[in-house]
């Protein structure tokens, strides 16, 4: 196996990346970089007839030229969550934490994935009785739609702060910790202490306030943790509704491992449950972490692996 980390922005293309990346591999002899049977790459953005214009780069993905370029029968190209979503399949229990174990664990049936980050992503596996197939989805740029009294002047607050509307990820994202807070800290949560503004001003104010409120306890950090969890918990809840997931909802990305606390305290799980008469059914349902940052990577690799067979 040879990996490699490569700061995206520096090259021109990710062709160009790729066929470095292959180069090294060859010269270090790796076992199958010389004639590779299939490929797969997980991107942000939407897939559409085989092509991507990558969310965050100024880049475009296709199927057939990669195809060419790395000399390989096949080659898919799946979103990002996408390929979270499938190695959510392949993870090895150590790497799992449970929020929610109903009495019957380890059913079969549909899968959602959820992953707060620098975004909100959102992904399916659909359940043919035999298999998982993973399902895209941008749902995280589905309307935020809130629940509590204080959720609605959550809204009205974004709303007049963005100018309109408010999707799912401008409260369910690293941005949106901070927004989070800024509407509590209006609302009158009290005074900023000093040592908090200057940390703000100098770091990233997500991992700010989320160490601030781990370690430090500041009420305004604590409550913007509970109410982020509790947001993240009904968002999950409802993606369990939309696709019946009784294989289980995973959460992912970069913001649940750091705030395991938070998300077991309660917060998470009354948000998750919130579904009136649908309470119990998603109280039978399985949650759990994915504690691996590279769960996209294993999820595309056992893709590409499967393209093979």
């Amino acid at each position: 196996m040879h990996e490699e980390s490569v700061p995206s922005r520096q090259h021109g293309t990710f062709g160009e990346i790729l066929e470095a990346f292959l180069a090294d591999a060859r010269a270090a002899g790796v076992r199958g970089s010389a004639a590779i049977e299939a490929g797969c790459f997980a991107v942000a953005g939407p897939v559409v007839e085989g092509c991507v214009h990558t969310t965050n780069l100024p880049w475009t993905l296709d199927e057939i030229e990669l195809a060419k370029r790395i000399h390989a029968p096949r080659v898919e190209l799946l979103n990002d969550l996408e390929g979270t979503a499938f190695g959510m399949l392949h993870l090895p229990a150590a790497d799992l934490v449970t929020l929610n174990a109903p009495a019957e664990a380890g059913r079969k049936g549909n899968v959602a994935v959820i992953a707060a980050g620098t975004g909100l992503g959102e992904a399916y596996l659909y359940w043919d009785g035999s298999r998982h197939h993973p399902i895209a989805s941008e749902g995280g740029h589905s309307d935020f739609a809130p629940r509590t009294d204080q959720e609605v002047d959550l809204l009205r607050h974004l709303r007049q702060k963005l100018g309109g509307r408010v999707s799912y990820e401008r409260v369910l994202s690293g941005p949106g910790v901070y927004e989070i807070y800024s509407f509590l800290r209006e609302r009158g949560r009290g005074e900023e202490p000093d040592w908090l503004s200057e940390e703000l001003a100098d770091g990233d104010p997500s991992a700010v306030i989320s160490i601030a409120a781990s370690s430090r306890g500041e009420p305004t950090c604590v409550a913007t943790m509970d109410l982020f969890c509790e947001l993240y918990g009904a968002e999950a809840g409802n993606m369990a509704l939309r696709a019946l997931t009784f294989g289980g909802v995973y959460l992912g990305g970069g913001i649940a491992p750091k705030n395991l606390a938070f998300l077991q305290n309660g917060s998470f799980l009354r948000g998750f449950l919130d579904k009136g008469r649908f309470a119990e059914m998603l109280h039978g349902i399985e949650v759990r972490v994915s504690m691996n940052p590279r769960t996209a990577l294993l999820g595309a690799a056992h893709y590409a692996s499967d393209l093979t067979g």
